[in-house]
């Protein structure tokens, strides 16, 4: 089991990483909270990862803090919540806030978080309300920010699609993101949050 990669990162995109380790390259799939976390290019970085194994592939998850890794596996302990899916839910709200919205029973507002539906949201409480409320997650530093310009609608662009919207549909949602923020300067995290909202516009 790979249980974390220090290494150079050789690339990034908001959903992945490229982190060379002795001279062999792991390709590492990230929420986008571990996506601002991260340094410059070739510069070293620390990844704590899970590895997901299936019959037909194996996959490796890159988290900055212990507390976005416990809840991934938390959530893909949960029938019908694929690694994918947890990808997202963590891409979309922080940690702090899932473990809130989970522990008080708020089903509303975990509906809002992408790819959670009412009946989706009710299993996260009745499955991990109890298990949640006794685990600290609080949230780790975060480090580096990104610069409102055509890169970073690229890189937001990227991450909606890999995230499983169309296209057309991510275009979309950058657009009424932008529009929202009123010519405010966004981070490419702040922008694929605020676009998550909109992805169903």
């Amino acid at each position: 089991m790979i249980a974390s990669l220090s290494g150079i990162l050789k690339s990034k995109s908001p959903t992945d990483l490229l982190v060379e380790v002795n001279g062999i390259g792991y390709a590492v799939s990230i929420p986008l909270s571990t996506y601002s976390s991260v340094g410059a290019i070739n510069a070293p970085v620390v990844l704590l990862t899970h590895l997901h194994v299936r019959e037909d592939a194996l996959q490796l998850f890159g988290f900055a803090t212990e507390a976005e890794r416990h809840l991934f596996k938390m959530l893909i302990s949960i029938s019908g919540i694929g690694p994918k899916i947890a990808q997202g839910i963590l891409s979309g709200i922080s940690v702090s806030e899932i473990q809130q919205h989970i522990s008080s029973g708020n089903v509303s507002a975990l509906t809002t978080i992408p790819g959670v539906g009412k009946k989706t949201a009710e299993r996260l409480i009745v499955e991990l309300r109890d298990r949640i409320g006794r685990v600290d997650l609080s949230p780790g530093s975060s480090l580096g920010t990104g610069d409102m310009n055509t890169e970073t609608r690229s890189e937001a662009l990227l991450a909606l699609t890999s995230l499983g919207y169309g296209r057309p549909a991510a275009e979309k949602a950058i657009r009424l993101a932008l529009k929202d923020a009123g010519g405010a300067m966004l981070t490419v995290e702040e922008l694929i949050k605020k676009a998550l909202k909109y992805s169903g516009v």
